[in-house]
This record gives structure tokens, C-alpha cells and sequence, in this order.
């Protein structure tokens, strides 16, 4: 698929309220706006006419989505962070929102083995803060716990796991989520199981990927880096299979499962997959690859050491619940999740872009 970075997808566009207009309004606290996923799904909503309101720690470099974006000025933000629970529950009192997103987290599984404390403070006292905030709130009518696929116990069986499958993780980051999900079926069934309470739900989505995202030891962002510096990229494990998707299709399925929460209340509450379709889950190996066909210079290699971290093998979701009950389904194939996400690096990487308006661009040609 040629690419081309100033002309990607200049096609008739269409709405980006795919929401029954229910975010139009109302006032929205996302936790992690600062972060990968967190500043996509602030544009989103912003654009929808809602109020935005985000809680998270700074923006850890000037290439990140928030910063490029200059989202700063265009919705309210306050720094903080998540195991600050006196500090959270006081900007829930003041803003009082109607919906909260819960993406604040710890997200790399190699630096939860660098500091396991933090990891597991973050990811499970930061769940627990957020529920707590919710249920001190009596303005939010839903909460969605963001985590990943990575919170199942995984057997490296060769077919998706169901949101019924039970929790787990090896490695620190995988055990994380695996138990803010615990924290989140604990809430739901303690203190939001009747009606007047919030409706309260999690999302387990695949490996995103998309413009904005400079993480280390992430492939994609590894991969314009090499590209950037004409460096020899690094690639840690090529057979590893995941559910790549581009970014905006969990956001998608967050804002729809919110969306259905706020309508039909508890009928949604609990654990819902978003991924990519069944036959659609490809290994490390295969991104490069076509990657490569879009940014043919980048030079790849194995890594000298043979020391590794163990991370898992074969990972994949099932998500007939999602498309069966929420109405979602992935909108991009995976030449065009890919072609997607070089292209939101490339307008990034041009000087004098504005990049807010490249991402809107983006969103539109995906609601389209």
C-alpha cells in the first residue's frame, strides 16, 4: 500500500458521533489524558462537545500525543497522580463529571520488572482510588476501568480468550491487570450493584498502536526511531503473536461501552474485549514487514544478549461479546491499521504540521 503522509485518506467524510449524541454535554474526567490512548480519546470527546476534564502525571517528553497536540489548552487538566487518593477525590467533588475513563496506569511490561513496586501501587491502589472517587461522587452516572488483554491468565492456547476466562499474569504487569480487574469485579459486586449507583464496566484491549505513542521498547514507536536516526532496529521477539490494533478502535469500544452504559445501565456492566477480528492477529515479525514496505530503509536486527525477560508467546481476544452485544466491530484491516498508524508519525515528523488537525483528519477518515 503506497503511502503518502501530507494526502492519507482525502475522502468524503462523514459524522464522528457514533454515540447517540450521549457525550454531547456532559462532563468527562479521563484519567491518563496525558498518556497514548488517554490524548486520543480526549480529542474524540472533545469533539463531540463534551466538557474534559483530565487527571495524570505530566507528559513524560515533548513528542508525546498531549504535547504535540497542544492539548493543554483545549480541554482542563489537572496534575496529579493516581495514588494520590485525597488529591483525586478532591477534583471529582470539583468537576463533578457525568462519565469517568480510567486509563491512568503503569502500561510496559519490561518496566514492570525495573520497579515492581510502582507497577503494582499504580496499577492496583490506582484502580481502588478510582472507584473509591466514583463512589464518593454521586454526579457519575458510569465508570469504565480501562486494562488489557494481558490481564488473563495466559496458556498460549491458540484461540482468543473470553471474558469468562480467569484472571492472571507472570510477569508484573500482567499480574497487575490481571487484579485491577479483580478490584473492578469487587467494586461492581460491593458498592454499584444496585440501581442509583454508577454503572461500572472494564476494557481489555489488544496491543494499540498509532501515531503520538514514543514509548520505549514498543515496536512501532522502536521503528520510527530507527527510521529517524537510520539506526538498526532492535527486534526483542519476532514470533510473538498479538492483537495489534490501531488506537482509535478501543477507544471506540470504551466510548461505546460507555455510551451503553449510560442507557441501559447494569445490563453492560463487567468485562468487555476489544480487539481485532479472529483471523486477524499477526506476530512481530509480520508488523516489520509491513512496515518495512512503507519505510523500506529501516534496518533490522536480533538482539545480542541472551538474556530475556519473559513475556508472552501467543496472545489473543475474543470479542463476539463486543460485537454481538455492543454493536463494535474493528474498522481497519491490518495493511490499513498499519498504513493508519506510519502515516500519524510521518504528518507528526513534518515541520510546521498541526497535528491536532492531522489527528482529526484521521478520526474522521475512520469514522467514515
Amino acid at each position: 500500500m503506497a503511502l503518502q503522509s501530507g494526502n492519507f485518506g482525502k475522502n468524503k467524510m462523514t459524522g464522528i458521533d457514533l454515540f447517540q449524541s450521549v457525550y454531547k454535554g456532559k462532563k468527562i474526567l479521563v484519567t491518563g489524558d496525558t498518556g497514548f490512548k488517554g490524548s486520543w480519546m480526549c480529542i474524540w470527546l472533545k469533539e463531540l462537545g463534551a466538557d474534559v476534564y483530565g487527571y495524570a502525571l505530566p507528559p513524560l517528553t515533548k513528542h508525546d500525543n498531549y504535547v504535540t497536540t497542544g492539548l493543554a489548552s483545549k480541554i482542563q487538566h489537572l496534575d496529579g497522580d493516581v495514588r494520590d487518593k485525597e488529591k483525586l477525590q478532591a477534583y471529582f467533588d470539583k468537576v463533578k463529571p457525568d462519565f469517568a475513563f480510567h486509563l491512568a496506569a503503569q502500561p510496559l511490561v519490561i518496566d514492570s520488572y525495573k520497579n515492581p513496586h510502582y507497577n503494582f501501587e499504580t496499577n492496583l491502589m490506582g484502580a481502588v482510588n478510582f472507584f473509591e472517587a466514583v463512589r464518593h461522587c454521586p454526579s457519575v452516572k458510569v465508570a469504565v476501568n480501562v486494562t488489557t488483554d494481558k490481564c488473563y491468565k495466559n496458556n498460549e492456547w491458540d484461540y482468543g480468550y473470553k471474558e469468562s476466562d480467569p484472571m492472571g499474569g507472570d510477569d508484573p504487569y500482567s499480574a497487575s491487570k490481571g487484579c485491577s480487574e479483580l478490584i473492578t469485579h469487587s467494586y461492581l459486586k460491593s458498592f454499584f450493584n444496585v440501581e442509583g449507583t454508577a454503572n461500572i464496566a472494564s476494557g481489555r484491549a489488544g496491543n494499540v498502536i498509532g501515531g503520538g505513542d514514543w514509548a520505549d521498547n514498543r515496536i512501532i514507536p522502536d521503528m520510527i526511531r530507527a527510521h529517524q536516526n537510520n539506526s538498526e532496529l532492535v527486534v526483542r521477539n519476532p514470533n510473538s503473536v498479538r492483537p495489534w490494533q490501531f488506537v482509535l478502535e478501543p477507544v471506540f469500544g470504551y466510548l461505546r461501552l460507555g455510551e451503553k452504559l449510560f442507557t441501559h445501565k447494569k445490563q453492560f456492566s463487567g468485562g468487555w474485549n476489544f480487539g481485532p477480528e479472529s483471523n486477524a492477529n499477526y506476530n512481530v515479525n509480520q508488523v516489520v514487514t509491513e512496515v518495512k514496505k512503507l519505510l523500506p530503509q529501516i534496518k533490522v536486527t536480533s538482539p545480542k544478549t541472551t538474556e530475556k525477560l519473559h513475556e508472552a508467546g501467543l496472545l489473543k481476544l475474543d470479542i463476539t461479546k463486543a460485537v454481538m452485544q455492543l454493536d463494535w466491530k474493528p474498522r481497519l484491516n491490518f495493511e490499513r491499521t498499519i498504513a493508519y498508524t506510519i502515516s500519524g508519525y510521518l504528518e507528526e515528523l513534518k515541520a510546521g504540521t498541526d497535528v491536532y488537525a492531522a489527528r482529526l483528519e484521521q478520526l474522521k477518515q475512520y469514522c467514515n
